[in-house]
C-alpha cells in the first residue's frame, strides 16, 4: 500500500496501468469557500435509492447530475435525470478543461455531509463515459481520504483530497483500478465533489 502526501503542487499517484494526477491547489481558498456555499444552498440535491440483495437503500450522501446534452446517467441500476449546467458549474468545467487538457460536457455533483457519507469501491467505467475516459474530480470543503485499488494486484494507493484540489484520472485508470471514499469515525465537516466527464450522446 502506498500513501501519498500533498507536498507537491502536482503529483502522479498511480504507479502503472493508467494515470491519476493530483493538482493540490487549483482553486483559491476564497473562490472555493464561496462556491461551496453556493453549491450547498442552490443545488437541487437528490438521494436516490440503490438496490442491494433485492432491497432498496438510500444512497449514502446526496448528489445531482448536470449536463446540457439531455443525456441521463445510469450507474448501479440508478438512472439520474439531467439538470442543466449552471454558470458556476460551467466556470469549474472550463478550468478543469484547461488543467486536464480534455473536454467535458457533464458533471455529477456529490455532497458528503459528514464521515458517515461514503462511496464504496467502484470505477467510472460505464459505456456512456467511453473506453478510457478522463474524469476531473474537484474537491471543496472538508478533506477526505481517497483510495484506489488495482483490480489484479490489489495494490492500494491512498491520498487526501483537500479543499480546492483537482484529481484528473485518465487512460486505464477506470479499467484497471477501483476507487472509494470510505466512512470515517473522525469528526469531519461536509465536502462537495464535482466529477466532470465527457458523455456520449448516442
Amino acid at each position: 500500500m502506498t500513501t501519498f502526501s500533498l507536498f507537491n503542487d502536482s503529483q502522479e499517484i498511480l504507479p502503472f496501468d493508467g494515470s491519476a494526477v493530483l493538482h493540490r491547489r487549483v482553486f483559491s481558498e476564497e473562490f472555493s469557500r464561496k462556491a461551496f456555499e453556493r453549491l450547498q444552498a442552490e443545488t437541487p440535491w437528490e438521494q436516490p435509492e440503490i438496490v442491494m440483495f433485492g432491497k432498496k437503500y438510500p444512497q449514502a450522501g446526496k448528489s445531482t447530475w448536470h449536463t446540457n446534452t439531455g443525456v441521463n446517467y445510469v450507474y448501479s441500476r440508478i438512472e439520474r435525470v439531467a439538470h442543466p449546467m449552471t454558470d458556476l458549474l460551467d466556470e469549474f468545467r472550463l478550468k478543469c478543461e484547461s488543467v486536464a487538457g480534455a473536454s467535458f460536457n457533464s458533471v455529477l455533483v456529490n455532497l458528503y455531509r459528514d464521515g458517515n457519507d461514503s462511496v464504496s469501491w467502484h470505477s467510472d467505467n460505464e459505456a456512456i463515459n467511453g473506453r478510457e475516459p478522463t474524469i476531473a474530480s474537484v474537491s471543496l470543503g472538508a478533506t477526505r481520504r481517497f483510495d484506489l485499488r488495482h483490480r489484479e494486484t490489489k495494490q492500494t494507493v491512498r491520498v487526501d483530497l483537500e479543499d480546492g484540489s483537482l484529481l484528473v484520472m485518465s487512460g486505464l485508470s477506470q479499467i484497471c483500478w477501483v476507487h472509494q471514499i470510505a466512512k470515517t469515525k473522525t469528526a469531519v465537516g461536509p465536502r462537495i465533489n464535482l466529477t466532470f466527464r465527457l458523455v456520449n450522446r448516442a
